[in-house]
């Protein structure tokens, strides 16, 4: 079967001191296979990428923001992955946020499908997550990076 196309918006938080926010979750394809990566998910339909990235904030983290406070897009990408045992090819658009790493977190927002496979949530480096090496995609680190410098090039909402 052909991969599906799947149009994503995705969200890296990014505290004062040069982290950004991770979930470790896992693929129910592969329980166990533990792994970092940014929030995020698919556009419902209809919505365009900032209200995905919003929502998917919401539905994962809890954090309210407005749509101002999002920096970017500052990074877009396309991968072949697998999920749950079906093939996508995901079109990503990330945005970065400015956010004190205080905010509380909480994940009673999730989707029925995400329960019980995001684990966490944690502020990483890229030099710590690099070095965990447990990465949702192997440029995690760099992109991560692109996130801080594009924070850092935006006043805070």
């Amino acid at each position: 079967m052909d991969p599906v196309l799947r149009a994503t918006a995705r969200v890296l938080p990014v505290s004062p001191v040069g982290e950004c926010l991770l979930l470790l979750d896992q693929d129910p394809g592969r329980p166990g296979e533990l792994r970092w990566g940014t929030i995020g998910g698919a556009l419902d339909p209809g919505e365009d990428h900032v209200a995905a990235a919003l929502r998917e904030l919401r539905e994962e983290t809890g954090v309210v923001v407005p749509a101002q406070a999002l920096v970017g897009p500052f990074h877009r990408d396309r991968r072949h992955f697998t999920y749950d045992g079906r093939a996508f090819i995901g079109d990503s658009t990330f945005f970065a946020l400015h956010l004190e790493r205080e905010v509380s977190i909480t994940f009673e927002h999730l989707e029925p499908g995400e329960v019980g496979n995001v684990m966490e949530a944690r502020w990483w480096t890229p030099q710590g997550v690099a070095a965990d090496g447990r990465l949702v995609a192997p440029d995690l680190p760099e992109i991560m990076s692109a996130a801080i410098d594009a924070a850092r090039g935006a006043a805070p909402a």
